[in-house]
């Protein structure tokens, strides 16, 4: 259930004060903080592999603060198609042909859960798969350790599982999902 506020800083903060923005350079330190607090559920990257990510996706969006501009939380994505990505969870659908705009991860702090950034950042993510003509919005979601809450999110948002695989040298289990465009 989505809360209708949250305090960050001190700031009572409505879902419709949040505004996506691109990402931008000044922005990557904070992607790492909120990135790096959130493992398990997505890899530790150093700041330089960041960089470069975000650098590389076809969009990093940020959920910004109000009067701060401070990330709350992010979201990368990639369309299909792109031959020089070669990410193991983004290969893994490229290899099934899928007609598809990939999210690699979305993030937010602990702060801003509850106050449906996520929802924010995937109706965006689903008018731009749409806008470039694609069939589903893909992405993976640990199932090992287990992520229980981002693949409730995920089947909310209709997304369905379509494969299992070990990543991360053996030490990780995704589960791969994808959503039709809407």
């Amino acid at each position: 259930m989505t809360s209708t506020t949250a305090d960050i800083a001190g700031r009572t903060v409505q879902p419709d004060d949040v505004v996506l923005r691109p990402a931008r350079t000044d922005d990557i330190e904070r992607i790492v903080e909120l990135n790096n607090a959130s493992a398990p559920a997505v890899p530790i990257t150093p700041i330089e592999d960041m960089a470069r990510l975000v650098e590389d996706s076809t969009l990093t969006l940020v959920a910004a603060a109000p009067e701060s501009d401070e990330a709350l939380g992010f979201v990368v994505t990639f369309d299909g198609g792109i031959d020089d990505f070669d990410a193991e969870n983004y290969t893994w659908f490229e290899d099934r042909d899928f007609s598809h705009y990939y999210v690699d991860r979305i993030v937010l702090g602990e702060e801003a859960r509850g106050l449906g950034i996520g929802q924010q950042f995937y109706d965006r993510i689903f008018e731009i798969a749409r806008a470039e003509g694609r069939d589903a919005v893909t992405c993976e979601v640990n199932i090992d350790p287990m992520n229980a809450g981002s693949l409730r999110f995920h089947g909310r948002l209709g997304f369905e599982g379509h494969g299992e695989q070990r990543i991360h040298e053996n030490t990780v289990t995704v589960r791969k999902l994808a959503a039709p465009v809407r």
